[in-house]
C-alpha cells in the first residue's frame, strides 16, 4: 500500500481549512522543480506563473485578508499547463503539478472538500510513476513491493509526515516561512530531481 495510511489521512482530514491549505502549498513546492524541468527541456510552459501563483497561495495564508483573485490566477495556470498531446514523462509530472495547484486554488475558491488528500494522492502517483519508469517490472506483486520499499517512496511518506506534523504542532500557522522552506526540500522535488 503506497498511499497513505488511513490514520495519515483522518489526521489530514482534522486539521482546519488554512492548515490543509498549507499543507497542500507545502507538497506543491516540492512539485515545482519537476515543472520547471520539463519547461526547461521542451520549451513549453512558464515556470514564473507556476512560482507566482504559490507565492499569492503563501500570501492570502499570511494575510488572511488579501484580496486575491484566485479565478484569474487558475486562467493563468491553465494557459501553462503543458500541451494535452504531449504525452512525454516529463509533460505528465509537469501536469501533476499545475494539478496541485488548481486544486489548491479550488479550495480558495472554496469548491474542494478532499483536496488535501487530492494534492497527498497526486504526488504519491508521480513518484509510483517514476520508479515504474526507472525499476519497471511486468510483475504486479513484485511492482508493488517495490513502490512500498523503494527509497523515492519511503522519502515521499517521510515528507508528507514531516509536513502534517509540523501544521498539527503549529495551529495558528505562526511559521510559515519554516514550512515553506520545508516544502521547497532545498530545491529537490517528490522524485529526487532538482535543477542544478
Amino acid at each position: 500500500m503506497t498511499q497513505p495510511t488511513a490514520s495519515f489521512n483522518a489526521r489530514l482530514r482534522q486539521l482546519d481549512a488554512r492548515r490543509q491549505i498549507a499543507f497542500m502549498a507545502a507538497l506543491s513546492e516540492r512539485l515545482v522543480p519537476n515543472y520547471a524541468l520539463y519547461a526547461g527541456m521542451s520549451g513549453q510552459g512558464n515556470p514564473s506563473v507556476v512560482n507566482n501563483v504559490l507565492d499569492l497561495v503563501w500570501e492570502r495564508l499570511k494575510v488572511p485578508s488579501a484580496k486575491i483573485d484566485f479565478d484569474k490566477q487558475a486562467e493563468k495556470l491553465a494557459e501553462v499547463e503543458p500541451p494535452e498531446a504531449d504525452d512525454s514523462f516529463g509533460a505528465r509530472r509537469a501536469t501533476e503539478t499545475v494539478m496541485a495547484l488548481t486544486t489548491l486554488l479550488d479550495t480558495l475558491r472554496g469548491e474542494a472538500p478532499e483536496a488535501a488528500l487530492e494534492v497527498s494522492r497526486v504526488s504519491c502517483n508521480g513518484v509510483r510513476a517514476y520508479i515504474e519508469m526507472s525499476e519497471g517490472s511486468e510483475d504486479a506483486e513484485r511492482l508493488e513491493a517495490l513502490f512500498h520499499e523503494h527509497e523515492l517512496m519511503q522519502d515521499e511518506r517521510d515528507f508528507q509526515d514531516a509536513v502534517l506534523e509540523a501544521l498539527e504542532a503549529d495551529p495558528r500557522l505562526g511559521d510559515l516561512a519554516a514550512l515553506r522552506a520545508l516544502g521547497r526540500n532545498q530545491g529537490v522535488s517528490n522524485l529526487g530531481l532538482s535543477l542544478d
